[in-house]
């Protein structure tokens, strides 16, 4: 995991996603990788697409009327597996990797190093004699390291060809 301060006023940030329904599962890798992805779940689509017009965001969907009515924003992903709609998105130009960044699958936001010490009693013991590095969410708390899930979304990446031997 790759925290570190977002840079979203460059002018050439990375591209921002509103990720509908069907899509929560990618949603929460984009944010692995450090792209911020609102997901709206229990929202119309009127709702969603008024979401990404208003913040300039992609809207990835699976679905062919809502893509169509986005327009350049609308993305529509045809796959409903993970790796290949990962794939999908790279193939396109719209994502080139992880960021360098690693943002909470749940809440969106940049995470922070952790102090090891703070982490003691937020973690099982195992994890915290086994791990020395923690991140936390500034919004909702969330402890992470990188553990077996974290090899395996490396090892997707590097199956995707992204893999960056700093991650």
């Amino acid at each position: 995991m790759i925290p570190e301060r977002e840079e979203s006023t460059k002018p050439n940030a990375p591209p921002r996603f509103v990720a509908d329904a069907m899509l929560g599962r990618l949603a929460k890798w984009l944010r692995m990788m450090g792209y911020d992805v609102t997901f709206l779940a229990d929202v119309d689509d009127i709702e969603v697409l008024r979401h990404a017009r208003a913040e300039g965001r992609f809207l990835l969907t699976r679905d062919r009327h809502l893509a169509r009515r986005a327009g350049v924003l609308g993305v529509l992903i045809s796959s409903q597996h993970l790796e290949d709609q990962l794939r999908e998105l790279a193939e396109a130009g719209i994502i080139q990797g992880p960021l360098g960044v690693t943002r909470c699958p749940l809440c969106n936001e940049v995470l922070t190093e952790l102090p090891r010490a703070s982490a003691r009693d937020r973690v099982p013991p195992y994890v915290y004699q086994t791990q020395n590095v923690f991140y936390e969410c500034p919004a909702c708390a969330r402890v992470y390291w990188a553990g077996t899930h974290w090899q395996n979304v490396q090892a997707t990446w590097q199956a995707l060809g992204w893999y960056d031997d700093e991650s």
